[in-house]
């Protein structure tokens, strides 16, 4: 009785473990959020950079678009748009949003001083 409850509470564990190594898919730091319906701003999160938002704004208004914008950094910034956009105005938000931004490395100062 004890060696079947010991096989069951392994093979509980193992699946377990299986799970979350498979769904636990670590991701990257969020920078911003933002999302549109009907092609107008209703709630965001993180800091956007001013341009692209004002740009980003503008072109989901022209084009009515219900959609989602998510930055991720994940070593280099990724920029996650909802699938049910075009990828003709997916291109056209990539082509907007300030990479250079954020690929900038950090000068460390202290070595030049002193």
């Amino acid at each position: 009785m004890t060696a079947n409850l010991l096989k069951l509470l392994f093979i509980a564990i193992g699946l377990y473990l299986i799970y979350r190594l498979i769904f636990s898919g670590k991701k990257g730091l969020t920078l911003f959020e933002m999302h549109f319906k009907d092609g107008r701003l209703t709630n965001h999160s993180g800091k956007i950079p001013e341009k692209f938002e004002r740009e980003s704004r503008k072109l989901a208004k022209a084009e009515k678009l219900t959609c989602t914008i998510r930055a991720e950094r994940q070593g280099d910034v990724r920029l996650h748009i909802s699938a049910n956009v075009s990828d003709e105005i997916a291109q056209r938000l990539r082509n907007q949003f300030p990479f250079e931004l954020y690929d900038k490395k950090s000068i460390d100062n202290s070595r030049l001083t002193g």
